[in-house]
């Protein structure tokens, strides 16, 4: 009962008409923006001597990202989905903690204290959004939010960060739009639009390291 479950086979995006290996090319390809953002970070962390051990997790978590979204791209089954949004929460999760430490300098308990509230107002978002609200994207708002008011706290200081995480809310904000409307769009366009999710993903997952990164010199984690 249980193998049943984890390989039933799941089907919820505008390019997938049937269950073969392939039958979402462009959503898989796709997933290639992760590791190349993997990628990117690490040219940068080696650059800057190697050592920066919170930013080099997160590349890690963006490399499994896009392995993770590609094998649910591909096989559409629950095991695949569950390898597909583990990464992505663990990886939000890391970029907060760390941006806190780094951004705000807030010590380690201060932080997970900080998480604990974001966690719980994610579990709050998920009672109160209606089913299929967004095309469950909807998750995805409270850590939007997040981002969102750090860098207004960051404008309020003057710290010139705050244009690179507005930078990133925007980035993520209009990756959230496409994943939302790609089922709404079948009918126009049968190939959906959600390859734009992970595209753009990519892009806002390279601006978060550079953003961490960028700290590294008065950050103490």
């Amino acid at each position: 009962m249980a193998d049943n479950h984890w390989h039933a086979p799941v089907d919820i995006y505008c390019e997938r008409v049937g269950p073969e290996f392939w039958a979402e090319p462009l959503n898989a390809i796709s997933n290639a923006a992760f590791l190349m953002a993997a990628l990117g970070g690490l040219l940068i962390w080696r650059r800057r001597g190697a050592d920066d051990w919170p930013a080099l997790l997160l590349i890690l978590l963006i490399a499994a990202i896009g392995i993770g979204s590609f094998l649910f791209h591909t096989f559409a089954t629950r095991w695949a989905a569950a390898a597909d949004v583990l990464p992505i929460i663990i990886c939000l999760l890391a970029f907060l903690f760390i941006a806190q430490r780094r951004m705000f300098g807030l010590s380690a308990v201060a932080a997970a204290l900080g998480l604990a509230i974001f966690l719980g107002l994610n579990v709050l978002n998920g009672f109160l959004s209606p089913p299929g609200f967004l095309n469950g994207s909807g998750t995805y708002l409270p850590a939007l939010a997040a981002i969102f008011f750090g860098a207004v706290i960051l404008q309020m200081r003057a710290d010139p960060a705050a244009r690179m995480l507005f930078l990133l809310t925007g980035v993520f904000a209009l990756s959230i739009t496409l994943r939302s409307i790609d089922m709404a769009v079948c009918d126009a366009l049968p190939i959906g639009v959600h390859y734009f999710w992970h595209i753009l993903n990519g892009l806002a997952f390279y601006i978060a390291i550079r953003v961490v990164m960028d700290y590294r010199q008065t950050a103490r984690t």
